[in-house]
């Protein structure tokens, strides 16, 4: 989509990466949601919004439910994004997406984004079908946002209901509010420097859920299956089970690396408490507090480490 009045005329570009979510989903006769619109037609009327200022380009990498993602779907948009900022007369990147996995995509970009202009992520909360989709206004906020030079310089950002949220520490708080997304960062969180981009599709990281009494089975099935690294959603401040923590205790002598975060929704991670699960004790071992982070996003920067074969510690 170019502006058709001033053919000649330089105008900055905003691409747009259309990867499905609830953005682009229809009603099926059973009344199921499911991704049916097509990138042009999803971003026609905003692009109307912007004739003769903004050049729009619309990609269209794929049309899933976010839900079903995996690292190597992220690989793919990743890379999309790398490809689009090759364009020098490119000012931002926006990427529609699913609700669902965010988050995680979020971080995962900004993990590996060393160029100063943004990247934007939005979707919507009711489907393109709804007659009150609000789905129209995010993307338009979000291109608005990925076209001012205010946006440069600060990493990746998400912009959902009116909000602009960096993507380190967001988090999907509600099921269905428009305003869907909230962060667990400081006021400015500190961005760690990004790394060079590697492939995550062949990693393997495992999110296991701390819950009183929990056994240490469940750390060693991740382990027999072949898991590279773990995250542990902990109770509190990160704090585990007995059983849990001695398992934990055994995995990172094994050299495992274990990530700590908390099921606990506001606040940081803070290894205070001893005992075989207690998070000072697992600390100790050399486990990494997810400080801010919780466990969608410290599954993405644990894998980051991994892959790139940085320490953990750099990337919270």
């Amino acid at each position: 989509m170019t502006d058709q009045n001033h053919p000649n005329k330089a105008q900055p570009k905003v691409i747009i990466i259309t990867t499905g979510g609830t953005i682009s989903c229809t009603t099926d006769p059973t009344g199921a949601l499911v991704p049916t619109v097509a990138g042009t037609t999803l971003v026609q009327p905003v692009a109307d919004r912007f004739a003769g200022n903004l050049t729009i380009e619309v990609r269209e990498l794929t049309r899933l439910d976010s839900s079903s993602l995996t690292f190597a779907d992220l690989d793919t948009i990743i890379a999309a994004c790398h490809d689009a900022l090759t364009d020098p007369t490119v000012v931002g990147v926006v990427v529609t997406h699913g609700t669902d996995s965010m988050e995680e995509t979020a971080v995962a970009l900004d993990t590996f984004h060393t160029d100063p202009r943004p990247i934007v992520l939005t979707g919507s909360q009711k489907p393109y079908d709804h007659p009150e989709s609000d789905g129209f206004a995010n993307l338009f906020e979000a291109v608005m946002i990925a076209s001012d030079t205010s946006a440069r310089d600060i990493g990746v950002l998400v912009v959902f209901g009116h909000a602009v949220l960096p993507a380190r520490g967001v988090c999907k708080w509600h099921t269905s509010d428009e305003l869907a997304f909230a962060t667990n960062a400081p006021e400015e969180p500190t961005r760690a420097d990004p790394i060079p981009l590697v492939p995550l599709k062949d990693t393997q990281v495992a999110i296991i859920s701390a819950y009183p009494g929990a056994p240490g089975t469940l750390v060693e099935a991740a382990i027999a299956a072949g898991v590279q690294g773990l995250v542990v959603e902990a109770m509190g401040s990160g704090n585990v089970g007995v059983e849990m923590g001695r398992t934990l205790g055994a995995a990172l002598d094994r050299g495992i690396p274990v990530v700590i975060t908390t099921r606990v929704p506001r606040g940081e991670v803070s290894g205070k408490y001893g005992g075989a699960g207690g998070g000072a004790t697992l600390a100790a071992k050399g486990a990494v507090g997810s400080t801010y982070f919780r466990a969608g996003q410290a599954r993405v920067l644990l894998a980051a480490a991994i892959a790139s074969g940085v320490s953990p510690f750099t990337l919270f």
